[in-house]
């Protein structure tokens, strides 16, 4: 599906909007539709502030072409530095104060969940969150929330399988951020490799407030790893390929998605330093040689040459942005013109084998009631020093 589609969708149902009168939802009117979205601007998370850009000019796109049943979206993202206590204060005001909707692709899994109660609590629909922590996916406890990417658990279980299948007598070493996030990476490869995890894995954590993981790379390789994997925001993932490959370290290396950005990850760490760096990926790749010619590429390198100039083409998190974008427009269109809270939750709970241009081929959105993980497949990639080069088949996670 692409955005020329979903927009022509939206703009039909121009016809459909309701009299020029404002419905009982905070943040929605005859002519507006208020979305609020924290993100990190600055802090050690700020590799995902093109996220925010990302997704502030889809917004002036979808306007541009119309908005949604006669309303203009109203799109308010503000800085939060990746701090919970920060977040918190922010989706306050922009409840309290600035009257939103609902809340869009909030960043960060300690974020999310400092707000997730004060949300549900309110019943106010906290969508598509920018984290793809496991718990996303609890819609019994916490049914006003709801995931987009692939949980770090599933993306675990794949990199488990794969590892089995690879070097199934590895010592493997897991560095991983000391919170949900890096957790889910723990429980995903206890999933697969069941009894045998607390004798083949060494777990060494790091804080996000921390300026360096390097001393922890040496304490894995110095505890006789010869499989690595990085469950890392982009800024530690970096140290950690830098480094393993200044101590003359040559582990397999696995590296979380969140991660595989080349502007914000594989340059800065050097991008001969990386070749053999193993990953996985649901989105496509712009500087993908195989996809030079892909349609659905075409079109979002259409989107930023005309809304995003200044973008840089190596950053994934600008696809990351047009496809969850892209995911939340479908949302809007489906409400035909209720945008009641419960109808924007209920049709976010509804989606059925949507095909986005910037997903791989083969991987679909899926949601219901009882599904709150939205993508559940992903493929293999391998860094040769220029680009992430795909190899094997697209894969399900377990499910657990």
């Amino acid at each position: 599906m692409t955005a020329r589609n979903l927009l022509a969708g939206a703009a039909a149902l121009l016809a459909l909007a309701a009299p020029a009168v404002a419905q009982d939802t905070p943040g929605v009117s005859a002519t507006e539709i208020k979305i609020g979205n924290t993100t990190a601007y600055s802090g050690a998370a700020s590799a995902y502030s093109a996220i925010g850009r990302g997704l502030s000019a889809f917004w002036r796109m979808v306007n541009d072409h119309g908005g949604v049943a006669g309303r203009r979206i109203t799109f308010i993202s503000v800085d939060d530095g990746y701090s919970p206590p920060k977040t918190v204060e922010q989706v306050r005001k922009l409840v309290e104060q600035d009257g939103v909707a609902f809340l869009f692709n909030t960043l960060g899994t300690a974020s999310n969940t400092a707000i997730e109660k004060y949300l549900n609590q309110r019943k106010i629909p906290q969508l598509f969150v920018a984290t793809g922590a496991d718990k996303w996916g609890d819609y019994k406890e916490y049914p006003w929330t709801i995931g987009w990417s692939p949980s770090y658990r599933g993306e675990a279980q794949i990199y488990g399988k794969y590892i089995l299948k690879e070097k199934p007598g590895a010592k493997i070493g897991l560095l991983y951020q000391n919170d949900d996030f890096g957790k889910d990476y723990a429980a995903g490869l206890k999933d697969v490799l069941g009894d045998a995890y607390d004798r083949r894995v060494k777990e060494v954590s790091y804080e996000a407030t921390d300026t360096t993981v390097e001393s922890q790379i040496v304490t894995l390789q110095g505890a006789g790893v010869d499989l690595l994997v990085t469950a890392a925001l982009p800024k530690f993932a970096a140290q950690a390929i830098r480094k393993v490959y200044d101590i003359g370290w040559r582990p397999l290396h696995i590296l979380s998605t969140v991660s595989r950005s080349i502007a914000q990850v594989m340059e800065p760490a050097g991008t001969e330093k990386g070749i053999g760096v193993v990953t996985a990926a649901y989105v496509k790749d712009m500087l993908d040689p195989a996809l030079k010619d892909d349609p659905g590429l075409n079109e979002l390198r259409a989107f930023m040459r005309q809304y995003l100039p200044d973008g840089d083409l190596a950053d994934n998190n600008y696809v990351y942005a047009y496809g969850v974008g892209l995911t939340m427009l479908q949302v809007l269109k489906q409400c035909d013109g209720d945008f009641s809270r419960e109808n924007v939750m209920r049709q976010a709970a509804n989606l059925r084998d949507l095909d986005l241009p910037v997903l791989l081929p083969g991987i679909r959105i899926n949601t219901s009631p009882t599904n709150y993980h939205p993508i559940r497949q992903m493929q293999l990639q391998r860094w040769d020093g220029k680009t992430w080069v795909r190899f094997g088949d697209v894969i399900n996670d377990t499910g657990a």
